[in-house]
């Protein structure tokens, strides 16, 4: 919807712009917002997207706002800005796992709790892919599962030809399949939506699952 993409274009322009002044209108347009989903890119936003649309939800018409912040590190100008210290918005938030502290500081910083721990995190609405959104979606499908959908893409042959470069011989097939995930710009947001789209009804990785519950609340 078109006011979700001017709140989401406004509060990116509020947190990357030149002037820390909040944008005209945006505290209007947060009153229609019921929630907003911290994610560190947009291959986040992509699977969680599509996992809801798997479950039949449309998190647009139910007001959810998904908002990559362009990584991990500007977690606290994001917080600062839309949580309790600013507008006091609902938040929520989906992290690598290497990235928690990063997040867990950001939200103790901003006033969502005080020495936090994974659990004390979850409970507010923040969660952590292990160790990131490919790992987990990898895991989840299986090598074979993922290759499948590589096969469907036309990336397959692409794959073999990369897992024969210096660089990846001897490595685990995992770990070959997420470099490659990230090689070309937009692969990882494709991906996220395939490799998303491909678990049928099957359980979808933990941390997504539990993020779309929360949404839910």
């Amino acid at each position: 919807m078109d006011d979700l993409a001017d709140f989401r274009n406004a509060v990116q322009t509020w947190v990357t712009g030149p002037t820390e002044s909040m944008p005209s209108g945006l505290s209007k347009r947060a009153d229609d917002v019921a929630l907003v989903v911290l994610v560190e890119g947009d291959s986040d936003r992509v699977a969680i997207e599509a996992l809801a649309e798997a479950r039949g939800r449309d998190l647009e018409s139910e007001r959810v706002v998904l908002l990559p912040i362009g990584g991990a590190m500007n977690i606290r100008a994001y917080l600062s800005r839309l949580g309790p210290a600013g507008l006091g918005m609902d938040v929520a938030g989906l992290c690598d796992a290497n990235e928690l502290g990063y997040f867990r500081r950001a939200m103790e910083h901003s006033g969502l709790g005080a020495e936090l721990d994974v659990s004390g995190m979850e409970e507010l609405g923040f969660f952590s892919c292990d160790a990131d959104l490919e790992d987990e979606l990898i895991r989840a499908l299986g090598i074979d599962g993922v290759e499948r959908a590589l096969a469907a893409e036309g990336d397959l042959r692409a794959f073999r030809t990369f897992q024969n470069q210096p660089a990846q011989r001897g490595r685990e097939t995992p770990a070959q399949l997420r470099r490659f995930l990230g090689t070309i710009g937009g692969r990882k947001s494709r991906y996220a939506r395939v490799l998303t789209g491909a678990l049928g009804s099957a359980p979808a990785p933990r941390p997504l699952e539990r993020l779309l519950e929360y949404t839910a609340s």
